[in-house]
């Protein structure tokens, strides 16, 4: 697995020669606003402890940044009933939903495949995308009598990345897009909001970052990114919890969460205020760390001495 990531990652960086490519910022989108989210990791490696998931945690922090209301991740196996029953119902549920893993080339791939099933769509080779492959990656060194022009196994396992669902119903440059001239990859964009990524992190990464730039005209308010305040307290959580329980009522209507959370073997636990309010949240900051006995932190762990419990 490991191997067939590491291959998959050397093949969508190649740098692209003189070759022109349909970019992110040039190609339309759908007009429907994006207030909520979801992301789908996808991959039975995830499941059994052999990879560690980053990109849920990547996608969360790029959402908070963006003012998205991240609702809901999932992991799940590389399963064609639970991909078709999980994008289904995300897709009704949320406006902007992002799925990561499973388009390699091997045979537990299934994620393009699962998700043109779920919609009804038929799998089409991408023909940009096919030559743009051709043009940035080259064979693996095992595979030195490989070519672009005669049938192979190894051939139709590069080509079947490049197959993706297409509706025939919607313009191919809001269902595919180049978002780098580096990566012959396209984005995959079905059912207008489910967004097909790599389960390779740098590349996750590398794609949603690029993506951005289609994101923010259809953010419900582009600049009203969240805004996080910490705050530090020496105090259990059970001796703040009457103050927290009465502000988060209280802020609520603001559209600010309060949070508490224990940090267990440290000597402070860490209150927050989250929201996209960022001039009622700073009235909020004396106040608070009055009642909590507090301050104001940039991370947590920054204040720290010591090891000494702070309790529930």
């Amino acid at each position: 697995m490991f191997a067939r990531l590491h291959q998959l990652a050397r093949h969508l960086t190649r740098p692209l020669p003189n070759y022109a490519h349909v970019s992110a910022a040039a190609a339309p989108m759908a007009s429907k606003k994006i207030h909520t989210a979801a992301c789908l990791i996808i991959g039975d490696e995830v499941l059994g402890g052999k990879t560690v998931d980053t990109n849920s945690a990547y996608f969360a922090k790029f959402c908070f940044n963006l003012g998205i209301d991240l609702k809901r991740i999932e992991v799940i196996p590389d399963d064609e009933a639970d991909i078709i029953e999980c994008v289904r119902r995300m897709s009704k549920n949320y406006d902007f939903v992002c799925t990561s893993g499973g388009i390699g080339p091997t045979h537990d791939d299934i994620t393009y495949s699962s998700i043109a099933k779920a919609f009804n769509l038929p799998l089409t080779l991408h023909d940009g995308a096919w030559v743009r492959m051709q043009r940035l990656s080259k064979p693996h060194k095992s595979q030195p009598n490989f070519d672009w022009v005669t049938e192979s196994p190894a051939l139709a396992a590069k080509r079947r990345m490049v197959e993706i669902p297409i509706d025939p119903a919607r313009p191919l440059e809001e269902q595919a897009v180049f978002v780098a001239e580096d990566l012959w990859i396209p984005l995959a964009i079905v059912n207008g909001n489910v967004h097909i990524l790599p389960g390779v992190p740098r590349l996750f990464e590398r794609l949603l970052d690029e993506f951005k730039p289609l994101l923010l005209p259809r953010l419900v308010d582009p600049n009203g990114a969240s805004y996080r305040v910490l705050i530090s307290t020496p105090l259990a959580e059970s001796a703040v919890a009457e103050f927290l329980t009465a502000l988060a009522k209280e802020v609520e209507p603001r559209g600010v969460k309060v949070g508490s959370y224990p940090r267990w073997g440290k000597k402070h636990n860490t209150v927050t205020l989250v929201g996209r309010d960022r001039e009622f949240i700073e009235s909020l900051v004396s106040r608070v760390e009055k009642e909590v006995q507090g301050r104001r932190i940039n991370k947590e762990g920054e204040d720290e001495s010591d090891g000494s419990d702070a309790d529930a």
